[in-house]
This record gives C-alpha cells, sequence and structure tokens, in this order.
C-alpha cells in the first residue's frame, strides 16, 4: 500500500512539474498546500470541541430521565395499594348479600319440592281413585303426569316419605296393571257385542299400557296372541287337521280370523301393529306343527300334496310379506310354477296354478282398494321377512320332488333321442339336431318350476340331475357316431377295425359336432343362471365343466370318425395306385386314374361338410385329414414294384397334382383361405414324395449323394428299397449301398464336431412311419388350441388337449404297436 501512495505521490509531481522551467512554481504550490493545511486543522479543532459539548448535554438528559422513571414506580406502587384496600372494602360490602342470596334460592327451591310433593301425594291418591274405578282414559293422562312429578324427586330416594309414594305408586300400576288384563282377557269371546262400552273401555285402556313400562304392552300383546291362537292350536294339533293336506286350511282360519276381527282389534293403537305381530306368532306356531307333521310320516310324501302345501305356503307367505311389508316382490316367480312335473301326482298342482293364476286376474281392478287397506297396517321397517318363515321348513324333506323331476327328465330326454330323426331339415340356419335344443327347454322348465318353489339346497340338487341328465345326452350322441376306424387318429385312440361312412353318415356326424357344440355353450350359459337365482351359499359350487368336457369329448371323437371315414374312401385309389405297372410305363401323360378319384372323393365330401361345420372345426377335421393322407402317399410309393425313370416322371406329375389338390380342399369347403400351419404342413408332406421320387429318377451312380442330399434323415432300409425300385439286382445295390454307408459315417462324424446338440439326430425316428405322425401333430397343435379357444368358455379345448396328448402318447409305441399296421393295406 506504502509503495502504491509512494508511487502515486511521484506520478502527480512529475506530472505538475514535467520540466525543469516548470519547477519556478514550487513555492506558490507549497504556500497553497500549507493554507490548506492549516484550514483542515481548523475544522478538525472545531468539531473535536463540539463533540466534547454534546457529551456533557447527554449525560446531563439521562440523569433527569431516570429520576422520571424512579418518581412513576412510586406512583404505581401507591395505586396497586389503593386498589387492594378497595377490593377488600367490596368483598365486605358483598359477603352479606352472598348470604342473603343463597338464603333465597334454598327457600324457592324448599317451596317448588312442597308444592310439587303435594301435588304428587294428589296425583297418586287421585290416581288410585281412577284405577279402582277402572277410568282409563283419566287414569292414563294421570299417570302421565305422575310419572313426570316423579322423575322431579329421583335425588331424593332415600327420604322415606319419597319411598313410601314410589312403593304407593308402584302397586297402582300393578292395579292398573291386573285390570287392564282382565278385561283384555274378554275380547274376543263375543263379550264386546252384548256391552256396547267394552270397546272404548278397551281403546282406554291401550292409553293406560302406553303409559305403563314398554315391557307391559309387550305382555299384553303377547298374551293377547297366545290366546288367539290357543284355538287354533287346539284344532290343528288334532288327527283330524295335523296332516300336510290340511295346510291350506290353516291359512285360511287365519285370514278369516285376520277379516273377522279387523272392526274389534282397531281397540289397539296402529302403533302396536298387533296383526302383524299375530301373524309373526302363527307363522312360528305354524312352522313347528309341520316340521312335526313332516317327521313323523313313516313313507315318503306324496309329491302332489307336499308340492301343494308349499305351495299354498308360498302364496301365504307372498300375500303376508305384501300386506305387511318385509322382502323383496318375486310374486311372479312363485307363481309360475312350469309345465307338469310328473303325471297322476302333479295334475292337481297344475290345476291349481292355473286357479290361482285366474284368480289373480280377477282381482287386478281390485288393486287400489287392497292397496289402502295395506297402508293402514303396513309395518314401516320393520325388518321382518314373511318369505321363507314357514316355506323353509319343507327344504329338508323335497328329496322326493327332486327325484320325481328327475326321472321326468329323463324320461323326456329318453324320448327325445329315441324319435329323433337324426336329420335337420333343409334350409335350416343351425345345423342342430332338435332333441338338443329340446333337452334345454325341459330343462328351463324344469329350473323355473323349482326356482318358483325353493332357491335353497332343492335347487342345488336339481341343478346336479341337469348335470346328469346333460351327461346322458352326450352319451346318446357318442352312441349315435358309426363304429371303428383306421388310421393315425384310429389307431391313436384306440378303435379297432374299419369304418365306411356314406353322405348320410358324414352329415350325421356334422350335426352331432354342432349339437354338441350348442350343447357345450348353451350349458355354460345354463351355470351361469342358476348361480344367479340359487342362494349364495351355492353359488360358487355351481360348475358345468364336467358336463363341458363331455361334450367337447363327443366333438372329439365325432371329428375322429369323420376323418377315418374319409380315410377308408382312398383305400381303393391307394390300392390302384400300386397296381399301376410303373416300370413298363413308354410315356408321361395327363394326371392318372386314381388322383382323379382322389380329387373327385374330395369334392363331393368337403362341400357338405364345410357348409354343416364350423370354420373351426372344418379346420380341425382339414388338419386331420392331411396328417393322414401326406404320409400315406409317401408310403404307398414304397408298396409299389419296380418304378422306371418314366414311370418316376409319371407319378411325380400325380403327386404334384395330389399336392394342388390338397391345397384347394380349403376353397372346396368355402373358406376363405387355408391356415398358414395347414398348407406348410401339405407343402411338407408333398414334398417327401417329390424328393423320394427325385431320388428314384437319379442316375444310379450319384443315387446314394441324391438321397443323403434330399433325403438326410433316411434309413439304409429305406435307401435299399428305393434301390429295389430302380430295378438293381442285390449284386448291384451292394456297392451303391457300401459307399452309401461310408457316406453315412463321415455324416455323423461331422455332424459330432458341428454345433449342433447330439440330442438332435436322436429326435429323428428310425423310419418314415414314426416321423410323419409327430410332424402331422406337434406344428398344428398351439395351432388348434388356439382356434378351439376361439369358442369362449373353454371352447373344447380340454378335449382337444385331452386328443393331443393321448395321440402323442402313442409316439414312442408307434414302432411295434397298433402304428405298424397303418399302412399295410
Amino acid at each position: 500500500m506504502a509503495g502504491t501512495d509512494k508511487q502515486s505521490a511521484l506520478d502527480y509531481i512529475n506530472q505538475m512539474f514535467p520540466t525543469e522551467a516548470s519547477l519556478s512554481g514550487v513555492e506558490p504550490l507549497m504556500q497553497k498546500i500549507r493554507s490548506e493545511i492549516r484550514k483542515v486543522d481548523a475544522e478538525i479543532l472545531a468539531a473535536v470541541r463540539q463533540q466534547s459539548n454534546s457529551g456533557s448535554k447527554a449525560r446531563e438528559e439521562l440523569a433527569a430521565a431516570t429520576s422520571a422513571v424512579k418518581e412513576l414506580i412510586t406512583k404505581m406502587q401507591e395505586i396497586k395499594t389503593k386498589a387492594e384496600q378497595s377490593e377488600t372494602m367490596v368483598q365486605e360490602i358483598c359477603r352479606d348479600i352472598k348470604k342473603l342470596d343463597f338464603a333465597k334460592k334454598h327457600i324457592t327451591t324448599t317451596i317448588t319440592a312442597l308444592h310439587r310433593l303435594t301435588m304428587l301425594v294428589s296425583a297418586v291418591e287421585q290416581l288410585q281413585v281412577m284405577a279402582s274405578k277402572r277410568q282409563y282414559k283419566e287414569a292414563a293422562a294421570q299417570l302421565e303426569a305422575v310419572n313426570q312429578l316423579c322423575s322431579h324427586f329421583e335425588g331424593y330416594r332415600d327420604f322415606p316419605k319419597i319411598t313410601e309414594l314410589r312403593e304407593k305408586i308402584k302397586t297402582i300400576k300393578q292395579i292398573l296393571k291386573a285390570h287392564v288384563f282382565s278385561d283384555f282377557s274378554s275380547l274376543g269371546t263375543g263379550k264386546e257385542t252384548q256391552e256396547r262400552n267394552l270397546l272404548q273401555q278397551l281403546s282406554d285402556a291401550c292409553l293406560v299400557v302406553d303409559a305403563l313400562e314398554p315391557s307391559v304392552r309387550e305382555e299384553l300383546v303377547k298374551s293377547f296372541c297366545n290366546t288367539e291362537l290357543t284355538s287354533y292350536q287346539q284344532i290343528f294339533e288334532g288327527a283330524e287337521f295335523a296332516k300336510l293336506d290340511k295346510t291350506e286350511r290353516r291359512y285360511a282360519w287365519i285370514k278369516r280370523r285376520l277379516r273377522a276381527n279387523e272392526e274389534i282389534w282397531k281397540v289397539f293403537p296402529s302403533s302396536w301393529h298387533v296383526p302383524y305381530l299375530l301373524c309373526i306368532q302363527f307363522c312360528k306356531l305354524t312352522r313347528s306343527q309341520l316340521v312335526d307333521i313332516l317327521n313323523q310320516l313313516k313313507e315318503k310324501p306324496d309329491v302332489g300334496t307336499l308340492l301343494l302345501a308349499l305351495q299354498r305356503t308360498l302364496e301365504f307367505e307372498e300375500e303376508l310379506a305384501d300386506k305387511f311389508g318385509g322382502g323383496s316382490h318375486d310374486s311372479e316367480s312363485r307363481n309360475d310354477t312350469g309345465n307338469e312335473i310328473g303325471d297322476k301326482s302333479n295334475q292337481t298342482v297344475t290345476e291349481i296354478r292355473k286357479k290361482y293364476e285366474k284368480k289373480l286376474a280377477a282381482n287386478s281392478g281390485e288393486e287400489n282398494e287392497v292397496q289402502d287397506g295395506r297402508k293402514e297396517l303396513s309395518v314401516p321397517d320393520a325388518g321382518f321377512n314373511f318369505r321363507g318363515i314357514i316355506s323353509s321348513c319343507f327344504e329338508p324333506f323335497l328329496t322326493v320332488y327332486v327325484e320325481l323331476e328327475e326321472k321326468t327328465l329323463m324320461e323326456h330326454m329318453e324320448k327325445l333321442a329315441q324319435e329323433e330323426s337324426w336329420d335337420v331339415e333343409e334350409g335350416s340356419q343351425t345345423n342342430i339336431l332338435s332333441s338338443g335344443m329340446q333337452v334345454f327347454l325341459i330343462i328351463r322348465r324344469s329350473l323355473k318350476r323349482c326356482s318358483a318353489l325353493t332357491k335353497n339346497q332343492t335347487l342345488f340338487n336339481l341343478f346336479k340331475v341337469f348335470l346328469r341328465i346333460l351327461k346322458a345326452y352326450a352319451t346318446k350322441l357318442y352312441a349315435k357316431l358309426p363304429k371303428g376306424g383306421t388310421g393315425i387318429v384310429a389307431a391313436a385312440t384306440g378303435m379297432d377295425g374299419q369304418i365306411k361312412t356314406s353322405d348320410k353318415d358324414e352329415r350325421l356326424i356334422c350335426y352331432i359336432v354342432n349339437t354338441a357344440e350348442y350343447c357345450h355353450k348353451t350349458s355354460g350359459e345354463l351355470a351361469e343362471n342358476v348361480s344367479k337365482i340359487v342362494d349364495p351359499q351355492f353359488a360358487d359350487r355351481i360348475d358345468m365343466s364336467e358336463v363341458q368336457d363331455e361334450f367337447t369329448a363327443v366333438i372329439t371323437k365325432a371329428l375322429i370318425t369323420l376323418v377315418h371315414g374319409i380315410e377308408s374312401k382312398f383305400d381303393s385309389e391307394m390300392a390302384a395306385m400300386t397296381r399301376v405297372p410303373w416300370g413298363t410305363l413308354e410315356s408321361v401323360g395327363d394326371q392318372s386314374e386314381y388322383v382323379n378319384s382322389i380329387n373327385t372323393i374330395l369334392t363331393a365330401s368337403v362341400p357338405v361338410l364345410g357348409k354343416l361345420l364350423s370354420p373351426i372345426y372344418f379346420q380341425f377335421f382339414l388338419d386331420k385329414l392331411a396328417s393322414s393322407l401326406g404320409p400315406r402317399f409317401y408310403l404307398n410309393i414304397f408298396k409299389c414294384k419296380h418304378i422306371s425313370e418314366t414311370g418316376a416322371q409319371q407319378m411325380l406329375l400325380d403327386t404334384q397334382a395330389v399336392k394342388t389338390i390338397l391345397l384347394e380342399v380349403p376353397a372346396l369347403g368355402k373358406q376363405s383361405s387355408a391356415s398358414t400351419g395347414y398348407s406348410k404342413f401339405v407343402s411338407r408332406e408333398m414334398s417327401k414324395a417329390e424328393a423320394l421320387l427325385k431320388v428314384i429318377l437319379s442316375p444310379i451312380d450319384s443315387v446314394a449323394d441324391t438321397y443323403c442330399a434330399l433325403l438326410p434323415e433316411g434309413t439304409s432300409a429305406e435307401f435299399q428299397r428305393i434301390l429295389d425300385l430302380k430295378g438293381l439286382k442285390r449284386s448291384e445295390q451292394q456297392s451303391i449301398l457300401d459307399d452309401y454307408s461310408k457316406r453315412r459315417v463321415g455324416a455323423s462324424d461331422l455332424s459330432s464336431k458341428t454345433i449342433v446338440p447330439a440330442t438332435l439326430s436322436n429326435s429323428v425316428a428310425p423310419i418314415i412311419a414314426n416321423q410323419t405322425v409327430p410332424s402331422a401333430i406337434i406344428p398344428l397343435k398351439e395351432e388348434i388350441v388356439a382356434r378351439a379357444a376361439a369358442l369362449g368358455r373353454d371352447a373344447a379345448t380340454t378335449g382337444i388337449r385331452r386328443f393331443l396328448a393321448l395321440t402323442e402318447s402313442t409316439t414312442k409305441d408307434r414302432k411295434d404297436g397298433p402304428l405298424g399296421k397303418l399302412f399295410s393295406r
């Protein structure tokens, strides 16, 4: 910093005196600077003096402020002392006033209590007189006043006088209660018609009961209901009426009782709901008696009698629910009991239902009047549901009804199966057998009948009956399919024999497939409907998967049978192919006659099948047909005798024609296009036949190379058979076989050095017949299952998976098992 100031001073001097001539002005400059220094010193001295004077003045002002504060504190202490003295003076003045105020308050309370006590004593005496004279109307009002006065003396319970009065009031209440119960005992005995004032007196007595404890009203109503139901109990516990067929009379009795005593029971306040409580007690008593009757039956109850009693019970519960409220309205479902359940035993039930429907229709015009009457007796928010209070006791005894339903349904199903024409009318849009739709129609009627009676265990048991009926119908469909079969699918499923199907048989199989598909779908919808109707505790147990599996099995069996039938039509054509003199053909011409026959068979059958089957099942049929015909054509070449070069060329032309025919099959069935899997499979299988024929056409010196190149999965036995087809003698074949064996050994050594896993070579089947079947099934498996999923509701996927698993399980046995005979025809 010092160096910087020094440098600045030097710069200033050099600026002021840049030349020697300018040094002459040094003296004037020095004088000017000295003058400024003296001026600054004077200003500093003046500022110091002024500051000194300011400090002295501040100290004087601070001392004055301190003195003023001390004076203020002294004055505040004086004010506080005077305030305390004033407070003491005020307290002394108010002490006497406070004593006088307490005295006034106590005197007022005492006067009020004595006045109320006087009123209470007077009221109790008056109440006692009224009770003795049975002046119920006045006694009710007086009792209300006594109760109010007593509430003021709750804090004086220990006083003898109060205790005495409370005991006296209690005694009077007992007297009133006894009088009221005594007077009500004469109600309903006919005495009210003789004494005109009795009803009014009882109506006034109800006011007294309301003024008493709530338990008194409950006891009175219960006693009255018991008295009313005493005669009912005596009548219907006797041997004459204690029967199930007398159930309707029970409900007629209570209805008659309610109508006859409607005017008399108006003595009860509407808030008591006496008719409502009487009906509840009646229902409980009736249920108990019906349970005893049902338990005492030595034999199974008659179904007609049981259902008649249940129907009448449901109608009565419905009437009570409509009259007093409670529960959801389902009268329509209760009234409709469907068609006849049985023969003679159920004619009565049907007639009763029709009669009741007519009765409802006749009373429809009186609906408004009935509603007016219901409003007076309705119990708002009563919380009691009359539906099921009696009818639920029939539930354990409805097994006979379920048995009858099962017998009836089974008879109807058998009759439908017997009368089924197993054909569909021309122009039908569904192509479904009429018996299939009729089976579900009778099941729906049965469900409607049962749901109108009960929705608990009995309905669940009936659902089990539906399962058995549908399984039995599935068995009927299964049994109607033609028996036997041959081919890959037949061997895989263990079927023996050979099947011949006519055009009618093929249509029948299609109808069975469509009917089973309809039953599969409709059974799922039936399960959903039942789960919505049945009691929630059974809803989770409603399952139709077993039935759907049954119909899925029928569909699978039918489609396999259809494939067998078409397969059998190719037998003569395959035999004709082997009889052609391939070794002596002189020239190549048009496609052979057996190819035309194959085309004729497919042209005749496929359009009908495509029209009748749904796309998914038609595609499944095509897949299985191709999986049989392609490998069969390939192996049929080996069954031929000698094949010359011209014969091989002609056979190659035939192979291409068969391939074209198979690729055009979907179009014959009016399918827009074949699935990718189907086209690839047909091309792959027929390409094997083409490759085989190209090997036969190859020169003798290069036949081994051609065989290894075109059919790398081939075996030595197959190669030797090719040499036989070429017409070579055994001696001529030996050198070629040795050369082929060396090539195979070299190929094996090369394959062991590659990155291809060793297990890949083991996956190739030892013979052609063994490897073609997996190629027909495995590539199409996921595609078939995916198509089946398009049906919805598990859409037969279970059955198809079972079929595929069954087919694959037989792959291991194909070498020596029944598959060895597939192409030996």
